[in-house]
């Protein structure tokens, strides 16, 4: 059994910061992509950024220079670092990642965390 567990969320005034980590843990062989989406009340879920097994990024036009995608391999997780957050930036935070599943045989499946409570207030 493998699962993402997300970390980080919480209230923060506009212009703050926040970090969220996102952790796999169980039978894993490998991760490919990973990668963080938001979903605001009444809202699709959008995606906010990726980062690649090779550590490529991609992001959202509206976090582009505020926010930072990593990930530490050693310790299968992703992070996002959030920076000059906005009014808008509040949402429901939610990483994923494409997981081998190290077993007999293995496969892959695209694995998605709870979520984490991001509120920014005026």
């Amino acid at each position: 059994q493998v699962q993402l567990v997300e970390s980080g969320g919480g209230l923060v005034q506009a212009g703050g910061s926040l970090r969220l980590s996102c952790a796999a843990s169980g039978s894993i062989g490998s991760i490919n992509a990973m990668g963080w989406y938001r979903q605001a009340p009444g809202k699709q879920r959008e995606l906010v950024a990726v980062i690649t097994s090779g550590s490529s990024t991609s992001y959202a036009d509206s976090v582009k220079g505020r926010f930072t995608i990593s990930r530490d391999n050693a310790k299968n997780t992703v992070y996002l670092q959030m920076n000059s957050l906005k009014l808008e930036d509040t949402a429901v935070y939610y990483c994923n990642a494409e997981v081998t599943i190290a077993t007999l045989i293995p496969y892959t499946r695209l694995l998605w965390g709870q979520g984490t409570q991001v509120t920014v207030s005026s």
